[in-house]
């Protein structure tokens, strides 16, 4: 019985205050105390400052040989794509609307890496979780991009061509992408950086997670919820149930245990990524059915992700 309650102690406090500053977000925009504007601009201001500190100041404080773990990218990569691959066909067989098929397939799949993903590899792992998890998210992100704009774009089929290099030059240019890959470049020759850029750097990072916490309720809308279809539910089932758990079980197969298995778990539990629904929208989607996923799957993994963590802890396994 001790065992049951310090697991589930250990649960709350990972994923309790992440979800709490989630729907304080909510409520002080329903009490007008937030608005659209602030949204906006706190969500430019994380992607493009706050959110690159953190990543940056995470990674160069830590060796390397201890975090990186090239298996664990590869497999994280390799089965991602495997099971994009079968969410495609599978969608082709139940989701009959090209605008909805893209949509399905990307909320089903893509992770909110960057915020709700980083924040429980951090709450749960302290600052090697952290780094190990951004790694993780710099092996991710560029596949995720390929795969999503791959969904949207065949499943409408408009006839129109993927500009590929379009793509790949965002990629290069995403501010996370790039603080991750100069941050791995100096802690690689150790080069070592003035005490007050890292303090200040620490004063952004400090800043990222709960502006983007608040931001992601600020978003919440119980009217997409009304509005959630079947295909909604199914789509987040798969990202918070299905996915997760056959990864999992795939690492676990593998040989994967304690701190890189959790960080996959979390990492691929997350909920579906607030991007999906930009993406959707300006790729011809059905942008409410993107919507009502990114809302089911948010509130849904509060309970999914626990009784992952849960497990996991109870099994000793991460």
């Amino acid at each position: 019985m001790d065992l049951y309650l310090q697991t589930l102690v250990f649960t709350v406090e990972i994923t309790v205050p992440i979800f709490v500053i989630v729907f304080l977000g909510a409520f002080l925009r329903r009490i007008g105390f937030i608005n659209e504007n602030f949204i906006e601009v706190s969500s430019k201001l994380v992607f493009n400052v706050t959110l690159p500190a953190l990543l940056f100041i995470s990674i160069i404080k830590l060796d390397l040989s201890l975090v990186l773990d090239p298996l664990q990218l590869l497999y994280a990569l390799s089965g991602t794509l495997i099971l994009f691959l079968l969410l495609w066909w599978g969608s082709g067989l139940v989701v009959s609307q090209g605008k909805q098929r893209g949509v399905f397939v990307q909320g089903s799949f893509r992770s909110n890496l960057g915020i709700t993903g980083l924040a429980l590899s951090a709450n749960m792992y302290g600052e090697p979780g952290l780094a190990m998890a951004s790694l993780l998210m710099a092996a991710l992100t560029p596949l995720y991009n390929v795969l999503s704009v791959f969904a949207l774009m065949a499943a409408n089929r408009q006839g129109e061509r993927i500009n590929w290099r379009g793509i790949a030059l965002g990629i290069a240019k995403n501010p996370l992408i790039l603080s991750i890959g100069l941050a791995v470049l100096l802690a690689h020759f150790h080069v070592e950086l003035p005490e007050v850029l890292l303090k200040t750097g620490s004063y952004f990072s400090a800043m990222t997670l709960p502006l983007a916490l608040l931001g992601i309720g600020g978003t919440l809308s119980l009217k997409t919820l009304g509005k959630a279809s079947v295909l909604s539910l199914w789509s987040s089932l798969l990202k918070l149930v299905a996915l997760p758990f056959v990864l999992t079980l795939g690492a676990l197969l593998l040989g994967f245990r304690g701190e890189s298995l959790g960080i996959m778990f979390l990492m691929f539990a997350s909920p579906t990524a607030a991007v999906s629904f930009v993406m959707s929208r300006a790729m011809g989607g059905d942008s409410e059915l993107a919507a009502s996923i990114i809302l089911i799957t948010t509130l849904g993994s509060l309970v999914s992700i626990s009784a992952g963590i849960f497990i996991l802890r109870l099994l000793q396994l991460a």
